[in-house]
């Protein structure tokens, strides 16, 4: 019996732990490369210091989160108030987070990008911001977004 429990405990824990290791990109080129090479569009967080903390607390910290942006998007974080950016990212993100019509913070957009002639093109699938209601009420307002006409 205290075998199977600690099993049990075992394997919770491994699930609960998912949440905690997110695969967060920084860099949007390589963001972009992996968004094409694996067919998945980017779930691109605008986000700055001091910004409310329920998106990641109520959403990205859930097992249920974990699960669904592993099996559906690539998961891109643009923290528009890192010091340790370069110039160049910094005025990348400004114009993506203006480009893609974010005002508030914390802010999620939808997009899937594609780069010919070394330009890159955006095509935005739509945004989704803070909702109470939990990681489920979320993931299904952004299926709705991704896959509009299931």
């Amino acid at each position: 019996m205290t075998k199977k429990l600690l099993i049990l405990l075992f394997f919770l824990g491994s699930f609960f732990m998912q949440a905690q290791t997110l695969a967060w990109r920084t860099n949007m080129t390589d963001a972009i490369a992996i968004s094409n090479e694996e067919r998945k569009p980017m779930l691109i967080l605008f986000t700055a210091s001091g910004v409310s903390e329920n998106l990641q607390n109520e959403i990205f910290k859930t097992p249920d989160f974990a699960v669904w942006s592993r099996d559906n998007v690539i998961l891109v974080k643009l923290d528009l108030s890192d010091a340790t950016a370069s110039d160049g990212d910094k005025e990348q993100n400004i114009r993506l987070k203006n480009a893609f019509g974010v005002q508030d913070l914390p802010e999620v957009c939808y997009a899937i990008a594609s780069i010919r002639k070394n330009k890159t093109t955006f095509s935005a699938l739509g945004k989704i911001a803070y909702k109470p209601g939990g990681a489920k009420a979320w993931i299904a307002e952004s299926n709705n977004i991704l896959h509009p006409s299931e």
